[in-house]
C-alpha cells in the first residue's frame, strides 16, 4: 500500500491531511500511515494515541508518522510512543521535502529501529511568517464541496486555546493566489467551494493593503462568475467587515449559513476566557445579520463549564441559543489544556462539566428541530452530496434518492426524519 491518513479535529485538518497524502505519495513514501492530530481538548490527543496503537496492533510493518496540532505541542510525547517513526511539525506537514525526509531516513534506518535525533522533525511554528497557498490536484474532479484555506495561526491568546502554539502566529494567502485557486477547482467541476481557515475573520491582516475577508469574498464572487456557491467556515463576529455584510445581505452564491465562535454567554466569562466580545455583541450581531438575510441559519461553538462558570453564567450561555437564534450548536465540554492560563484558574467539577454539556446539546437539538419543521413547504436550492444525501443553502442534510451528486437541485421540503429533512422534486 501507499500513504493512508488518519484525520482528527477541523474541516481545515481535513484540508491538509488531503496535502498530507498528495506530497507523501509523491515523496515515494510506501506502507505509511499519518496521523493528523488535534490538541483542542485532551480527549482528541487521546485519541490519536489510541489510534496509533490500534494501527500498528493491526499492521505491525507500517510506519507511523505523526503531524498536526498535537504533534506541534507534544512532539516528544509521540516520539516516546515505541509505535511511532515519526513526528512532523505542523507547517512542514504541508511540505514535500519534509515527506523526502523522512523516506531518506527509513530507508537508512532498519525496521522499527530509528534513533530519538531522527524521529523528531518539528521546528518553531512561530517563526513562521507566510502562508503558501495550496491547490489541491487531488480532489475529485466533481467532489460537491472543496475546502481552499485562505488562512491559518492566529495572533489572539485565549485563555483556555492550546492552538495558537500548535499553528503559529496568523497569516493568509494572497488574494489572487486564492482566487486563481476558486477559478481552478470550479473548472474541475466543483460546485461549492468553503473558505476555510484557523481565525477566518483575521484574514488579511499581514497582506499588503490589509484586505479583509469581505474584500476576498467580493473579489471571488466578482471574478469567478460562475462558481455556483460559496460558503465560510467559522468566524469571529467581532471582526466581522462590512464588506462581509454586504456580501450576505447582497450576494445569493454567498450561502445563507454562519458558524460563530461564541464560547459563553456570560460576560465575565468572556473576560476570563480574554475574548475580545460581549455577550450583548454577540446578540446585535446575530440579530444583525438576520436582518440582512432573514432567512440565515447561525452555528456556533460554545465551551460548557470553563473555570470558575457558575450554575448562573452557565444558563446564560444556554440563553444564548434562543437569544441568538441558533441552529446548530457545536459544544465543547472545558477540556484543561497544560500551559493555557485558564488550566491555572479554578476548575469546575468533571461531573458538572458533562452535566452542563449534556444540557447545552439538548438546547440545541430542540433548536435544530424547531428549525427543521420551519422548513415544511418552502422549496431550498440542494447541493447532491451522494447518492442519499445533499445539503440546503443552510446547511441542513436533505434524505435524497435518484439524485446526480455535485448537482444544484431545487427541492420543496416536505417533511423530516428528526435528524434530516425529506423533500420531493
Amino acid at each position: 500500500m501507499g500513504v493512508e491518513v488518519v484525520t482528527f479535529g477541523c474541516r481545515l485538518n481535513a484540508f491538509e491531511s488531503e496535502v498530507i497524502a498528495r506530497e507523501a505519495e509523491r515523496a515515494g513514501l510506501v506502507d505509511t500511515v499519518v496521523i493528523n492530530s488535534c490538541a483542542v481538548t485532551n480527549e482528541a490527543v487521546a485519541q490519536a494515541r489510541q489510534s496509533i496503537r490500534r494501527i500498528k496492533r493491526e499492521r505491525p510493518g507500517a510506519r507511523i508518522v505523526v503531524t498536526g496540532c498535537a504533534a506541534q505541542t507534544q512532539a516528544q510525547m509521540f516520539a516516546d510512543m515505541a509505535e511511532v517513526d515519526r513526528v512532523v511539525g505542523n507547517d512542514d506537514k504541508m511540505r514535500g521535502e519534509a515527506w523526502r525526509a523522512a523516506r531518506a531516513v527509513f530507508e537508512r534506518a532498519p525496521a522499527f529501529g530509528i534513533g530519538d535525533s531522527e524521529k523528531i522533525a518539528v521546528a518553531d511554528i512561530m517563526l513562521v511568517t507566510e502562508m503558501a497557498p495550496h491547490l489541491l490536484d487531488g480532489f475529485k474532479a466533481g467532489l460537491p464541496r472543496v475546502f481552499v484555506q485562505v488562512q491559518n495561526g492566529c495572533d489572539h491568546r485565549c485563555t483556555f486555546c492550546i492552538i495558537p502554539y500548535g499553528r503559529g502566529n496568523s497569516r493568509s494567502v494572497p488574494m489572487g493566489a486564492a482566487v486563481d485557486q476558486v477559478r481552478a477547482l470550479v473548472a474541475r467541476g466543483h460546485a461549492e467551494i468553503v473558505l476555510t481557515g484557523v481565525d477566518l475573520t483575521s484574514y488579511g491582516a499581514d497582506l499588503p493593503g490589509e484586505p479583509k475577508l469581505g474584500q476576498l469574498t467580493k473579489q471571488i464572487l466578482r471574478h469567478v462568475p460562475e462558481l455556483k456557491r460559496l460558503r465560510i467556515s467559522s468566524i469571529d463576529s467581532i471582526e466581522v467587515d462590512r464588506d462581509l455584510l454586504d456580501v450576505i445581505s447582497d450576494d445569493e452564491r454567498l450561502m445563507p449559513h454562519l458558524h460563530l465562535s461564541l464560547q459563553s454567554g456570560d460576560d465575565l466569562i468572556l473576560k476570563r476566557m480574554k475574548r475580545r466580545h460581549s455577550r450583548g455583541d454577540a446578540i446585535e450581531f446575530c440579530a444583525q445579520v438576520r436582518r440582512l438575510r432573514p432567512d440565515i441559519a447561525l452555528g456556533a461553538d460554545i465551551i460548557a463549564g470553563f473555570p470558575t462558570e457558575t450554575e448562573e453564567m452557565f444558563a446564560r450561555s444556554q440563553d444564548l441559543v434562543d437569544e441568538c437564534g441558533l441552529t446548530f450548536l457545536h459544544v465543547f465540554p472545558y477540556s484543561k489544556r497544560p500551559g493555557t492560563p485558564a488550566a491555572r484558574m479554578p476548575q469546575v467539577a468533571g461531573d458538572v462539566i458533562k452535566q452542563r454539556a449534556g444540557r447545552l446539546r439538548a438546547a440545541g437539538e430542540a433548536a435544530l428541530t424547531r428549525r427543521l419543521v420551519s422548513e415544511l413547504g418552502h422549496q431550498r436550492s440542494v447541493l447532491i452530496e451522494s447518492a442519499v444525501q445533499g445539503r440546503t443553502e443552510h446547511f441542513i442534510p436533505v434524505d435524497i434518492s435518484g439524485e446526480t451528486p455535485g448537482a444544484v437541485r431545487k427541492l420543496t421540503i416536505s417533511g423530516n426524519d428528526g435528524a434530516r429533512l425529506t423533500a420531493v422534486a
